[in-house]
């Protein structure tokens, strides 16, 4: 445990926002039924930090001081889905973290639904007491599995045209939330004009067995990188995508509301590519086969 604290103290002390060494303080932890869950606050900042099998892993950070501001480039890259659908009225976030994400959209839209679910209320315990996440009329989180989630939303005819998976278990994303089942079930509560905005890696082993996955369902996709980030989003819709010259419009036009954000959506349209940079000839994920059996060498 001692090695541990030591880790996370380190860790965060590199991340203090001030030239001056500053320390770092470990706020809360426990043990929830998923993970190891900790807050540590380093200056302004505080941190959600998940231990996983592969170190520790930061959800959220949060500026104390400048709520609004968002602090990971993957979270900003979140919002290039209003390139292709700039007035949401009702969104769906899979995946809380802190819950800068959902807030954020939360006060840039306030007349939108927005049904946030998250499968450990540890971490929405977590959300609201160290982060600033409320509830309110227009935004509620269910405590569920995405996958149940959106099956049931199915069933009952539900529709959402901003969707956000952002389930990330640290350093892992859950196997059943990657296949073409989960993703065809995804489909049917898009409505017809809806972007569906999915936070992955930029690298891993199972970036071509990903890649060609949503390729079979969704077609064409953009596939958003950045150099300050390991992380990349695929960004698609139901309907063909739209030319390069519509994104620039729309980011002229949606920038000034997102500033305070720090979101540089104007730096967005040349980044979303539909090359292909993956391995067509790689299998599909289903829930068949899916990355466990790839992790067996299946």
């Amino acid at each position: 445990m001692k090695n541990k604290l030591k880790l996370l103290l380190s860790f965060c002390g590199l991340m203090a926002v001030t030239h001056m060494p500053t320390a770092a303080e470990v706020i809360h932890e426990e043990k929830s039924l998923y993970r190891d869950i900790n807050v540590v606050q380093t200056g302004d900042r505080r941190c959600l930090i998940f231990n996983v099998h592969r170190g520790d892993r930061n959800q959220t950070c949060v500026d104390v001081n400048n709520r609004d501001e968002l602090i990971f480039s993957y979270t900003k890259m979140s919002f290039a889905g209003l390139l292709l659908t700039p007035q949401p009225k009702a969104i769906l976030v899979a995946g809380l973290g802190g819950g800068t994400l959902p807030l954020a959209f939360n006060d840039l839209f306030p007349d939108a639904l927005i049904d946030v679910v998250e499968v450990d209320q540890a971490v929405v315990n977590v959300a609201k007491e160290f982060f600033f996440f409320e509830e309110n009329a227009n935004m509620s989180v269910a405590v569920n599995d995405a996958r149940v989630f959106v099956k049931r939303a199915g069933i009952l005819g539900k529709k959402y045209d901003y969707i956000i998976l952002d389930a990330f278990g640290g350093d892992y994303i859950p196997e059943h939330l990657l296949t073409q089942e989960f993703l065809e079930e995804v489909k049917q509560i898009m409505t017809d004009d809806a972007v569906l905005v999915a936070n992955t890696f930029s690298t891993s082993r199972f970036y071509d067995h990903e890649s060609v996955t949503y390729q079979r369902v969704f077609g064409e996709f953009f596939n958003f990188k950045l150099p300050t980030s390991g992380n990349r989003l695929i960004i698609t819709q139901l309907d063909s995508l739209p030319p390069r010259g519509n994104l620039i419009t729309r980011a002229q036009s949606l920038a000034p509301s997102l500033e305070k954000y720090g979101v540089p959506l104007l730096e967005y349209p040349a980044r979303l590519s539909t090359r292909v940079d993956w391995d067509m000839s790689r299998r599909v994920l289903t829930d068949q086969y899916a990355p466990a059996n790839l992790l067996q060498g299946n």
